[in-house]
């Protein structure tokens, strides 16, 4: 099984962390190992944690060093999702898979979809979205990606 990290909007608002916590709960289920950190947990606001930049930085950039692959729901504008996609693709060559609902926001970034390395999967529900995401897991983790 696969070494997930998750990501999802924290300063840019905690109004997803239900659907977050939905999603690690699935890949948790089905055998993987996750690491989201405070993004799926319900006792972290918009403010984010209580520790220091640096620590959470250097923390969640080992975290993606260690993962096989990241799976990032970008409902939700974030910069620091945007910057763990970068690094995740440029810097660590792992495949990524977004979470994009058409129905909570006007449009998906067009860095985001517009990348053809990154797999992005359209959703309204978890429920229905679930075994598209753990089938691109199964898929992905297998053929590992390479930049061109």
């Amino acid at each position: 099984m696969a070494t997930i990290y998750f990501s999802g909007a924290i300063t840019g608002g905690r109004g997803d962390v239900a659907q977050y916590r939905r999603i690690v709960a699935a890949l948790e289920a089905a055998g993987h190992r996750v690491l989201a950190g405070a993004v799926a947990s319900e006792a972290i606001g918009d403010a984010g944690e209580a520790l220091d930049e640096r620590v959470i930085f250097d923390r969640d950039l080992r975290w993606l060093d260690e993962a096989d692959l990241l799976v990032a729901e970008v409902s939700v504008a974030s910069l620091g999702v945007g910057y763990e996609i970068a690094y995740a693709r440029y810097r660590r060559d792992i495949p990524v898979v977004c979470l994009w609902r058409p129905g909570f926001s006007k449009r998906c970034s067009a860095m985001i979809s517009g990348d053809p390395g990154v797999e992005l999967i359209r959703y309204e529900e978890v429920d229905s979205m679930v075994p598209k995401l753990l089938e691109s897991v199964r898929t992905l983790s297998r053929y590992p990606a390479r930049l061109p």
